[in-house]
């Protein structure tokens, strides 16, 4: 819930899917057209607060909901396996929408949440009607994979994690452990202390640690996938071409995946792409530039890549 002058402004809504009770935030239901915005890690779907009311200013229904894992989003059978790995995140996407009766939105992801939206996509052509990555590049989910030393001294944390003293701290000191990415993927100063622990909220489900965990090692191939996901596996490895009209946004002062990361990437998009940097933002642009974000969105939704 997100609060303005102590008033509730934004209770969670769900969709059942087969696995999942999906937990949503919904900005302007009556809105003639839909933008679907996913969060990315670690965060939450209040990390889109101040994008989104523009997004339904001009006239869009905005859902912005949690991914597996993140409260309070909840499995729905104790049996199903916790998998993080990111074909379940992109079939996530694609029985949330069926759940909702959706018509192709605009699919908006930032980080995990980008990666989810692509694989959307990858599965599904035609799931969205435009497509929007921040700081994230597509084609990088490969554990294969050519990966500059800078670049792998960024994701010091996944390798962390596929020990066991990592798996301790993610479980056991969750709160400090992801606050340090808060502090260190962006220039000094750049988040209230209380928006953080709103987002905080959302890494306390009792299947967050399993579903990071997880996701990370399985990304690297320390870990087996789901078997469920064979197939969602086979279609997205080599990442596919997408015909998804694209537009990504990658903050320049990004220290978590270093904007060139997302450079040199048109090979992959038949239905158009473009890209801009957001100069002295760092990896969580909608948090940091919420308007140049918003009005990027709705520049590309007019006008389509450049």
């Amino acid at each position: 819930m997100f609060t303005k002058g102590g008033k509730p402004v934004h209770d969670y809504r769900y969709a059942s899917t087969d696995r999942l009770d999906i937990a949503y935030l919904e900005w302007n239901p009556q809105g003639s057209r839909t933008a679907f915005l996913l969060h990315g890690w670690p965060d939450s779907p209040a990390c889109w607060k101040a994008v989104a009311p523009l997004l339904a200013e001009a006239g869009y229904r905005v859902l912005a909901p949690a991914l597996r894992g993140f409260a309070p989003t909840r499995f729905r059978d104790a049996g199903t396996p916790r998998s993080g790995q990111l074909s379940a995140l992109g079939r996530d996407v694609l029985d949330f929408i069926d759940a909702l009766g959706l018509e192709p939105p605009t699919l908006v992801g930032h980080d995990w949440g980008a990666r989810a939206a692509a694989n959307a996509c990858g599965l599904c052509p035609g799931a969205a009607s435009r497509l929007v990555m921040l700081s994230v590049g597509y084609g990088t989910n490969d554990p294969d994979q050519p990966l500059a030393l800078p670049q792998a001294r960024n994701y010091w944390y996944h390798w962390y994690m596929a020990t066991p003293r990592g798996a301790r701290v993610l479980r056991d000191e969750r709160t400090a452990f992801t606050r340090l990415m808060w502090d260190t993927w962006a220039p000094n100063g750049w988040y209230d202390p209380a928006d953080f622990d709103e987002a905080a909220r959302a890494f306390q489900g009792e299947d967050w640690p399993a579903i990071v965990l997880h996701s990370y090692r399985h990304r690297w191939g320390f870990a087996e996938g789901d078997p469920a996901y064979a197939e969602d596996e086979a279609r997205l490895h080599p990442a596919p071409v997408l015909s998804v009209p694209t537009l990504v946004l990658h903050g320049g002062a990004d220290t978590c995946n270093h904007p060139d990361s997302s450079k040199g990437r048109e090979a992959f998009f038949q239905g158009g792409y473009a890209r801009q940097v957001l100069e002295g933002v760092g990896h969580f642009p909608q948090r940091e530039a919420p308007r140049a974000v918003a009005e990027a969105i709705l520049r590309f939704c007019v006008g389509g890549p450049a």
